[in-house]
């Protein structure tokens, strides 16, 4: 797919000769830069979209796979859009308009996650990063290693126009340049302060964690929306976990298992003192009694939900773990157990990672139920590291044991065991070490079971391929994930069908034992990452290494997504209706209004904002209306004690004036 070449979305425009502000974003002519600075550019929480048919098929459902992760990370959330005037269009062509309807742009070779999470980020009000004001202090520009006419994208903003919410400058930032951005020969354009970032700069797998504590401050997410529990047992608390009275015996927080494991899996034993997880000891109990633990009360939202866990089996091959629901309802009285998975031939002697599929749609808890087998050792079962979320699972998983010796290796290319897809196609991953210093992998399909009964040329199924971050929070893994589909339609250079049966297109080869097959051609990404970022973070832990597998039929996504025809949008309205000193034009009950700017002792108002107002300017108002109050009453009063005094007077006068006659 990328042609040995690992391009930023940046690389990727310049290569298509486009001019554009800071090498992603196209500005209208009579635009301000905006900024993340106030709350002009802030959406509402829910954003409502529409995918342009210009979209290509990957790039829609790798589209639908971004909004998940900012789904899990905060309480961002997207919906289709149904007649708003104000809403993002995602298109493929060049670059993305921030205004009007937002228009943001995945072009070919952009159907990439963190890309799309790049972009929207800006639709959300992000500049770059080495945008920041304070970047000099982090990160030289070397000036003359830029391509001619490109130096503007390299300009910084003051403290006016960007706010960097108090957060320190990332280098990990999904938002930064890459090192080599917009250069003229081989050396870099961007140098870190520190050199141990220099090829940290650029990331494109996920959110960093500063990435996603300037999103939540800035939209004040408190909580995000897919996210549901994850818990490692550094505390004592353990998360809230119970113990069941109706068990026969109870897991123990340790550090160690003289059978092992001899570390949790969160920190390896790297950091004294710490790490912990929790074990059933097989040896306490006799063969068939179990050990009950339970998840604290949890509530979903969604309807489907994904439970992650490490275990590690250091007691019988004999011995499981069950995995059950205690869901609390009205028409649940009892709260009886339902029991979703039973996990057996477990592994001796490793770590390994389990993900279970929950549909709960009522309160809850998860339990897990350790059984002792058969079998006379004295280990027993331990958990580490789980993570809930309302998120899908992974179809599948490889894992890659010892994984350094791998690299280099003489084959040069490492194949995984065979899967199914829930359609029933057969297919394998391939992985290419050899290739120093990028790591390539790569989808085949193979001949299966279940060919007769398939659709040929195999139609629309995204395989998305990610090495994870086996950070042990969910949230603050930046886990390398990309995907590829399936086109029918797509052809090889002889004229065959690429994605036809493997039998008619493919070549020969042998399982380990012994069993024939077909494998046809390989698809992927010759630089699915670099050596350097797989050995970063947590991709390799123990020596180990995850590859998580999902394919899903997206034909759905192959129709024109249905456009309500909205009313009058706002900047239809808000063209000839200026408003002055900042003000911002919007649209309220179908006609333009203007929101004025204030402070904390100013504001603007008029219908333009025209007129400023000020806490000052209100007292001296308030107090010469009390003066001007007081001065027409005390006249009022004067006037009518006169008048009293006066009208006495000639009362008295009249008195003393009168003659009395009589009349007898």
């Amino acid at each position: 797919v990328d042609g040995g070449i690992d391009q930023d979305i940046f690389d990727i425009n310049e290569d298509l000769g486009l001019d554009l502000f800071e090498g992603d974003i196209r500005l209208d002519g009579v635009q301000e830069r905006n900024s993340i600075v106030g709350e002009r550019y802030r959406w509402p929480h829910t954003i409502p979209y529409v995918l342009d048919d210009s979209l290509e098929m990957n790039a829609r459902g790798v589209i639908l796979n971004a909004f998940e992760r900012y789904r899990l990370k905060t309480c961002i959330d997207f919906k289709p859009w149904s007649g708003e005037p104000n809403y993002i269009s995602v298109f493929k062509g060049m670059g993305n308009r921030r205004i009007g309807k937002q228009e943001l742009s995945i072009g070919k070779g952009c159907d990439r996650i963190a890309t799309v999470q790049h972009e929207f980020l800006h639709a959300l009000g992000f500049w770059h990063e080495q945008s920041r004001s304070d970047r000099d202090d982090y990160v030289s520009i070397i000036w003359d290693r830029i391509i001619s006419g490109k130096k503007s994208n390299f300009e910084s903003y003051d403290d006016r126009q960007t706010d960097s919410l108090n957060v320190p400058y990332d280098y990990s930032s999904v938002m930064h340049y890459s090192k080599t951005a917009f250069q003229n020969g081989s050396e870099p354009t961007i140098v870190t302060r520190i050199p141990d970032f220099m090829d940290v700069i650029g990331q494109r797998m996920d959110f960093s964690d500063s990435d996603i504590l300037k999103l939540n401050q800035l939209y004040n997410c408190s909580s995000s929306l897919s996210f549901m529990e994850s818990c490692d047992f550094e505390l004592e608390n353990v998360c809230g976990m119970i113990q069941s009275s109706e068990d026969s015996a109870d897991w123990q927080r340790v550090s160690q298992v003289p059978e092992g494991p001899e570390s949790d899996h969160s920190n390896m034993g790297r950091c004294k003192g710490s790490g912990f997880f929790m074990h059933f000891n097989r040896s306490s109990v006799n063969e068939g009694a179990t050990a009950m633990l339970g998840s604290r009360i949890l509530y979903p939202k969604r309807g489907f939900q994904c439970l992650q866990f490490f275990l590690y089996n250091s007691g019988s091959e004999y011995d499981q773990l069950n995995i059950y629901i205690r869901e609390y309802s009205a028409a649940s009285v009892n709260r009886t157990l339902t029991l979703v998975e039973e996990i057996k031939d477990i592994p001796i002697g490793s770590w390994q990672l389990y993900h279970v599929t929950l549909k709960v749609t009522n309160k809850f808890r998860v339990v897990f139920g350790g059984v002792r087998g058969a079998g006379a050792s004295r280990g027993g079962l331990s958990i580490d590291d789980i993570n809930l979320s309302e998120t899908q699972c992974p179809h599948h998983v490889w894992h890659i044991r010892n994984f350094t010796q791998l690299i280099g290796s003489p084959s040069g290319s490492v194949f995984s065991p065979s899967f199914y897809s829930s359609k029933g196609y057969a297919f394998q991953i391939r992985l290419n070490l050899s290739s120093l210093p990028n790591v390539g992998m790569y989808f085949h399909l193979i001949s299966g079971a279940n060919d007769d009964q398939l659709e040929w040329p195999c139609p629309w199924q995204q395989v998305t391929m990610t090495i994870l971050d086996q950070n042990p929070d969910i949230r603050q893994r930046m886990s390398n994930k990309r995907s590829i589909t399936t086109d029918p339609f797509m052809t090889t250079g002889n004229g065959n069908y690429f994605w036809d049966r493997p039998s008619k297109v493919g070549v020969q080869d042998f399982f380990p034992n012994g069993t024939q097959f077909q494998r046809g051609r390989g698809y992927g990404y010759s630089v699915f990452m670099t050596h350097e970022r797989l050995k970063s973070r947590d991709f390799m832990k123990g020596d180990d290494v995850y590859i998580l597998l999902t394919v899903e039929d997206i034909s759905h996504l192959n129709t024109t997504q249905n456009e309500p025809i909205p009313t009058l949008g706002v900047n239809d309205l808000c063209t000839n209706f200026k408003c002055e000193n900042d003000g911002i034009c919007i649209l309220h009950h179908g006609k333009a209004e203007c929101r004025c700017p204030s402070g904390e002792d100013w504001w603007y108002m008029g219908e333009r904002c025209e007129k400023r107002g000020s806490t000052r300017d209100t007292i001296v108002i308030a107090v010469s209306s009390t003066v001007a109050v007081f001065a027409v009453m005390l006249v009022i009063t004067l006037v009518s004690v006169y008048c009293t005094r006066k009208k006495y007077q000639e009362t008295s006068s009249n008195t003393t004036n009168m003659t009395l006659e009589n009349v007898s």
